[in-house]
């Protein structure tokens, strides 16, 4: 099976992809894409391709159904976007690093990729190479011991010209983005093999650097450590010529790699040379072969296609792969301060295309106190550090149906209060985002604090108001009456709309709205704790409270509180066992819900996930949303492909009996 590549973006490097894909025998170019006439021309004559498939619209080649696969080559900033809409499209992409402006962007692509049943690849051509091959048998044969450490780096001397594509911020320019992708994922490569693994992401990155008059990064340096103890000095420049050698030193020995990243120069013979010393002994090996570098990727990837496979084998980059190289790439950035406009509130970009069609109504509430309906699905925002992890994420939300968002004074130091008004700046939707702001953390659950703290969050969501106000502990040390009247003289002052307590007991709930209802005041509306299908054995976090018990649960079903829960999902306790150990040991699902009667609330949950088509996840998530009292779900996504997977589930309404069933109150459905 031949496979029908088009082209977008027929620059320096689609040549280099054209002659490679011309020396290959599963692989065919027939179609290229770009506004520029007079490039379609001139690239089209050279490599012969029909004049009907010189397409000056991106869209238009997608749109041509003999076309397989799709090369995109364009400056960065469009390679998320134009992969995101060939999948859609049903086309397998080969997309050249980097795969998006940040890893947040790359997680989205790959995600889409899965959805579509389609092949993903970021575009690293040296790791197509046989002398990657070589390098890899050397380390696993143990000539040179255990690699310990690397030093990679990729610099040239482009000079500075503010309208270039390497210095232009608009185009993120920069070494980095350019080239850093190189030397960071040969660093992560080799770090994987000492541990016997595909790759290894580092703990701590550490980077110094010079900024160009444009603010991107003309040189930078960096430090990586992984958790083996492997170590990697690695280095770009766009403005300075550097060693372009790799050395990795091993426990006995070490292999230099001359040229590690273009060998050949793009073209053919593609040459290499390694260098191998151990103890006193150094020999050096000749990888000889015709072919241009680039054919060696596009071969690897036309015939993994070819195959139905939807990624290429080691030691091309797999998905999880990609998206660790460019969370180094973001951690490496942000050390030089270098942001990217996608990273900025005032040209942060929306991208297109994140959440299918087709997809689940979002189930909306109304609660009382309130106007306007809110999303039963409630997005937890403890988790994004920057304004382009969490655009992807609440940009695919949003579109998804949900309106609701949970943030807290703590989160992440302030960070994360900051990070979410920023995007609601951005995207204009202070009126239409229902943000529930919690504060009053223990040590400082006082009535005191709570106004204080309130400003602060309101100013770093730059809003006036926030829709739902949340405790986010109880201090039975204080008279419950001292809280009531400090919430209700913030209700009054415009601050804040409904309110009530997270991990609080229902007495003490109970209490509160009997000097509410004897002081003719507002009461609490909201009883914010976990509530999961799995009952919560060992509390998450200090002073954590579940009300999945029988008392919590009777007291709900009398009426008059909204529940929303926390941890709804039980921390993935109902997912596969293969994704269930992603959190850190003294949290993770089977420490914290871990028990018999929880492990046959899961056996349940399975059996009539199998009956409706969905996961157990799924059915976990509607148990909490099909209470008979008010119940809303907080979900915590990292990405937009989780908020996809939730969907189902919130879609998804169980009768009484099935409620009671897989709660374990009932032998029978």
């Amino acid at each position: 099976m031949t496979i029908r590549w088009g082209i977008i973006g027929p620059g320096a490097i689609a040549h280099n992809f054209a002659d490679g894909l011309a020396q290959t025998t599963h692989g065919t170019l027939v179609a290229i894409a770009s506004r520029d006439a007079a490039r379609r021309a001139s690239f089209g004559d050279r490599y012969v391709v029909p004049a009907a498939a010189r397409y000056a619209a991106a869209q238009d080649l997608l749109a041509d159904p003999q076309i397989d696969a799709v090369y995109i080559s364009t400056p960065h900033p469009w390679h998320a976007e134009l992969s995101i809409a060939a999948l859609r499209a049903g086309k397998h992409v080969l997309c050249e690093k980097p795969a998006g402006m940040n890893a947040a962007e790359v997680v989205a692509v790959t995600e889409v990729a899965t959805q579509e049943g389609r092949f993903f690849m970021e575009a690293y051509m040296y790791r197509c190479h046989p002398q990657i091959d070589r390098v890899l048998k050397i380390i696993a044969d143990g000539e040179i011991g255990t690699p310990v450490h690397i030093e990679a780096r990729f610099g040239f001397n482009a000079g500075f010209n503010a309208s270039s594509r390497l210095y232009d911020a608009a185009l993120g320019g920069g070494g980095i983005l350019d080239v850093g992708g190189y030397p960071v994922s040969l660093a992560r490569l080799i770090a994987g093999a000492a541990v016997n693994a595909p790759f290894a992401n580092p703990v701590s990155v550490k980077g110094a650097g010079i900024l160009a008059p444009t603010g991107v990064d003309a040189v930078a340096h960096g430090l990586l450590t992984f958790a083996s103890g492997f170590t990697a000095e690695i280095g770009v420049a766009v403005s300075r010529d550097m060693d372009n050698r790799a050395v990795i030193t091993g426990t006995k020995g070490k292999i230099v790699i001359d040229d590690p990243w273009v060998p050949g120069r793009n073209a053919g013979p593609s040459d290499a040379w390694l260098h191998i010393t151990v103890g006193n002994d150094t020999r050096t090996e000749a990888i000889r072969d015709e072919r241009m570098l680039f054919a060696f990727e596009a071969e690897a990837v036309s015939k993994a296609i070819a195959s139905g496979a939807l990624q290429a084998p080691h030691p091309a980059p797999s998905h999880a792969d990609s998206i660790g190289n460019n969370e180094v790439l973001d951690k490496w950035r942000f050390e030089l301060g270098y942001q990217t406009f996608a990273e900025k509130p005032a040209t942060n970009r929306r991208l297109a295309g994140v959440v299918p069609r087709g997809l689940p109504a979002m189930p909306m509430i109304t609660l009382p106190g309130m106007t306007a309906p809110i999303s039963k699905l409630i997005i937890g925002c403890d988790n994004r550090n920057t304004l382009a992890e969490g655009a992807v994420v609440w940009d695919a939300f949003m579109e998804a149906g949900g309106n609701a968002f949970d943030t807290g004074f703590v989160y992440g130091g302030g960070l994360h209060e900051a990070v979410l008004g920023n995007w609601i700046k951005a995207r204009g939707v202070e009126k239409s985002a229902a943000v529930i702001a919690k504060g009053a953390h223990t040590p400082y659950c006082l009535p005191g604090a709570i106004s204080a703290q309130l400003d602060i969050t309101l100013e770093r969501l730059q809003l006036a108001h926030a829709p739902i106000y949340i405790m986010h502990r109880d201090n039975p040390a204080v008279p419950v009456g001292e809280f009531i009247d400090v919430l209700n003289r913030l209700k009054q002052a415009g601050k804040i709309g409904i309110f009530g307590g997270s991990n609080w007991t229902p007495a003490r709930i109970a209490e509160a709205n009997a000097y509410a209802a004897a002081k003719g005041l507002e009461p609490f509306r909201i009883l914010n704790n976990n509530l999961s299908l799995a009952v919560m054995e060992q509390p998450v976090w200090a002073g954590c409270i579940t009300s999945n018990t029988p008392e919590t649960l009777g007291a709900l079903r009398k009426g008059g509180l909204v529940h929303l829960s926390w941890s709804s999902q039980a921390r993935g306790y109902f997912l596969p066992e293969a994704l269930r150990n992603r959190l850190p040991a003294d949290t993770a699902p089977e420490t914290c819900f871990g028990s018999p009667a929880n492990a046959e609330r899961r056996h349940r949950a399975e059996t009539l996930a199998a009956e409706h088509g969905l996961s157990a996840h799924n059915v976990a998530t509607a148990w909490v949303l099909s209470q008979s009292f008010p119940s809303l779900a907080l979900i915590g996504p990292r990405s937009p492909g989780e908020i996809m997977s939730t969907l189902p589930g919130a879609a998804l309404t169980l009768t009484p009996a099935e409620v009671a069933w897989l709660n374990l109150e009932s032998e029978s459905r």
